[in-house]
């Protein structure tokens, strides 16, 4: 059985991969700042206190786990804020870098703690957007949230790098425009599409196409 371990496991996307990844068998470790009635639900296992964007909760993740081996790690935790593009605000600017801990270090941070359980020929997806392509970006504004995403499409590839001599493949998967929390249920797809998406594009990487980015659909985004 493979096991699977998910953050940001107790909404959205996060719950959706959940579920389908429990649906197909694996042994999925779902990883939350705090539980929820629908995650609770399933048949997971929930280590919850765990905050991507504060380190310690993060280093204090592999104790927990013990001598278990990962087979799929899927950094899913991110948060978006929209408000505001004034950097001048302090307010503002504590939420670009709340953004940045949990979007582009979080990632970085859980791949590292898991590392050493992380099994031979293992592979890590991190959930980005596509709104951290340069290329890609006609409409401007979100800052932070950009700055973020393309920050942790950079690590992502250096990632995918640094792991290959390991066999361990690195993906990183936009999921579309996703009716979740944190687009206030706008969006083109639910969360149970797009974590379709998701998985097909973790089964289909290998060693050879890692440091890829990809569009949960299969289309290569831009840089």
């Amino acid at each position: 059985m493979s096991t699977s371990l998910v953050t940001g496991a107790n909404r959205g996307i996060g719950l959706a991969l959940c579920d389908q990844l429990a649906a197909r068998g694996d042994h999925v470790i779902a990883v939350c700042r705090e539980s929820s009635p629908d995650l609770a639900a399933l048949n997971v296992e929930v280590i919850d206190g765990v905050d991507v964007g504060v380190p310690a909760t993060v280093r204090a993740l592999p104790d927990r786990l013990g001598d278990r081996r990962i087979d799929l790690l899927i950094n899913n935790a991110g948060v978006g804020r929209w408000r505001s593009d004034d950097l001048l605000s302090e307010e503002t600017l504590e939420e670009v870098l709340l953004q940045f801990r949990v979007n582009a270090i979080g990632p970085v941070i859980v791949t590292q703690a898991l590392l050493p359980l992380l099994a031979e020929g293992a592979r890590v997806g991190i959930v980005t957007s596509r709104m951290g392509s340069i290329a890609d970006n006609t409409s401007g504004g979100a800052y932070g949230y950009r700055m973020s995403k393309a920050a942790v499409n950079a690590a992502g590839k250096s990632l995918a790098l640094d792991l290959a001599d390991r066999g361990i493949a690195v993906a990183l998967l936009h999921p579309g425009y996703v009716q979740t929390d944190m687009t206030s249920g706008r969006g083109d797809v639910d969360a149970a599409h797009a974590a379709a998406g998701l998985i097909a594009r973790l089964d289909a990487l290998t060693p050879a196409n890692s440091g890829g980015f990809w569009h949960a659909n299969g289309d290569t985004l831009p840089w």
